[in-house]
């Protein structure tokens, strides 16, 4: 096998792990409630295929065509680089800094003293409602607004036209400088808007700052065996362009699938490959905004979707649908992401059909798995489901 996907649909969780009382989380599930807020008469065929239905218990589809399982989180996180890290192979051993009262003054201090101008906020929020609370007076002082979440971020708001993005850019990278050692948190985000009082709207071009991975993963093992790694949406962000040799940013779920479906559709690649995608507005525009009725839209959209890139592969391909964390729409104790388990659903000519892998321990089973199929040396972390998924009978002769 030459080339493998991983198509991380943001925030797409299948029900609380065990420890979720402990993130304030028991009881949610993502992709479950989004089901049954769209109604009995709701499908998504293509994903109940490759076992979706089955991970929820409610398997409709009398031919599979694809391998599953459940994965739990070993990291002690519920967020993007925690998720992304551990699907490439590293488990955090402790959960990177969080703020919920807002970050100590000495931190607010130096970051306005390195950009040369006070700051407004401080304090966690959602991002929507902080611009509409603030983005008037940031206009009036042209300071820039400082946030955070349940996340392990500094989150950076500033009008795009007013400020200038580049200047929000330089922010960020200076935040990024300065948040180290304790207060080294998992992203630094720019969060662009636009418009005037009253009718603020973020902008497509967010950008994410993150800590530079504390070892190798499956991306800079196929990178070192001389593949090409292909990142598309926000995963050399979540990375900091580690093991990467190419990079495609996007701006909503439509423009990273039909991006994806160009990489797997060409063939000028090296071998060993992988491509990965990151399809945000799961999580972004409609988990955090607890919109389960375009949640489940962009379900439907992504499941439309899938015939043409099935269609895509070759035969040397597998494919890899999962989640990074939960984050559900119908969750109404916050608007953070939630403490879930993801799905895992497989698909390639040599993958057994209806295979099911259970319940995993981490999501770095997903990365010895990919180095198993592509002959690359054992990674850190992780069980390879190879032995369980893979079709032997294809291979005796």
């Amino acid at each position: 096998m030459s080339r493998c996907v991983i198509i991380v649909l943001d925030g797409a969780g299948i029900g609380a792990m065990p420890d979720a009382a402990r993130f304030g989380d028991e009881g949610a599930n993502t992709l479950a409630h989004t089901l049954a807020v769209a109604g009995g008469g709701f499908y998504l065929p293509n994903m109940a295929a490759l076992g979706l239905y089955n991970l929820l218990g409610l398997p409709l589809e009398a031919e599979l065509k694809g391998a599953y399982a459940k994965l739990a989180c070993a990291s002690p996180a519920k967020d993007t680089t925690a998720g992304h890290w551990e699907l490439a192979g590293l488990i955090l051993q402790n959960a990177l800094p969080t703020y919920p009262n807002g970050f100590p003054a000495v931190i607010i201090e130096e970051f306005e003293r390195a950009i040369g101008t006070k700051t407004l906020g401080n304090c966690t929020a959602s991002g929507t409602e902080i611009i509409a609370r603030l983005g008037e007076e940031h206009l009036r002082t042209g300071f820039p607004i400082v946030y955070t979440s349940a996340d392990s971020v500094f989150q950076i708001a500033a009008h795009e036209s007013a400020f200038g993005l580049e200047r929000l850019y330089r922010a960020c990278t200076l935040a990024r400088a300065l948040l180290k050692g304790t207060h080294a948190v998992g992203r630094v985000i720019a969060r662009p808007f636009e418009g005037t009082p009253g009718n603020f709207v973020r902008t497509a071009n967010r950008r994410d700052y993150s800590l530079k991975p504390f070892a190798p993963t499956i991306l800079d093992a196929v990178k070192d065996a001389g593949g090409e790694v292909v990142a598309i949406g926000k995963i050399e962000d979540i990375f900091s362009g580690c093991g990467i040799t190419r990079t495609f940013h996007t701006s909503c779920n439509r423009e990273g699938m039909e991006r994806t479906l160009a990489e797997v559709s060409s063939d000028a690649g090296k071998t060993p490959a992988l491509i990965m995608t990151n399809l945000v507005d799961f999580d972004m525009a409609w988990g955090h905004r607890r919109n389960a009725a375009a949640y489940a839209n962009g379900l439907k959209e992504f499941d439309d979707f899938l015939p043409a890139l099935l269609a895509a592969l070759s035969p040397q391909d597998v494919l890899f649908i999962t989640a990074d964390h939960g984050c559900d729409p119908t969750f109404m104790r916050h608007t953070d992401h939630t403490r879930e388990y993801v799905p895992l659903l497989i698909y390639g000519s040599a993958i057994l059909k209806g295979a099911d892998a259970g319940v995993r321990s981490t999501f770095a089973d997903v990365a010895q798995t990919i180095a198993d199929i592509l002959g690359l040396p054992r990674q850190r972390s992780g069980t390879s489901l190879k032995e369980e998924i893979w079709n032997k009978t294809l291979f005796q002769n």
